[in-house]
């Protein structure tokens, strides 16, 4: 399972010219499921979202706060393109979760982390669908977290 996971300032997910999720400060995170994920992967990066020191105190200038200390707010946004691979010219899509059983296993995914910080906190996307995410980055801060490498 990957995750791209930016802090924003503010964030939302439109689809089809209706806006569907929008928070405030926190993170946007783009998810990746893999073929061969299972519940330990989604565990790995549910903590490392919500543990991430991406954030810093006004009394400090290190990373020394995490989206929850900050109660901050978090985006989660299925993106099957995080495991496209360029072979050819073309992208090869072999590598991510066929997409009902991804579909279920992202669903379980946002679930666990609503759990594990505060479920109104949590917001995301709507899978499969065409989405215009909009975003003002807070440094630019990005970062890439993979349960298989990490």
């Amino acid at each position: 399972m990957r995750a791209v996971v930016q802090r924003v300032k503010s964030a939302s997910v439109e689809v089809n010219g209706t806006i569907v999720s929008s928070i405030g400060r926190g993170l946007v995170c783009l998810i990746g499921v893999k073929d061969t994920d299972e519940q330990k992967d989604a565990d790995y990066i549910c903590k490392k979202i919500l543990k991430a020191r991406a954030f810093s105190s006004t009394e400090s200038r290190g990373w020394d706060q995490d989206v929850v200390s900050i109660n901050g707010e978090v985006l989660l946004v299925s993106q099957f393109t995080l495991y496209g691979r360029f072979k050819k010219p073309r992208p090869d899509f072999s590598k991510a979760m066929p997409p009902q059983q991804a579909k279920e296993f992202y669903q379980q995914f946002v679930e666990k982390v609503r759990t594990e910080y505060v479920p109104e906190q949590v917001k995301d996307g709507i899978f499969g669908a065409m989405m215009d995410v909009q975003l003002i980055n807070d440094g630019p801060v990005t970062f890439i977290f993979d349960s298989e490498t990490d």
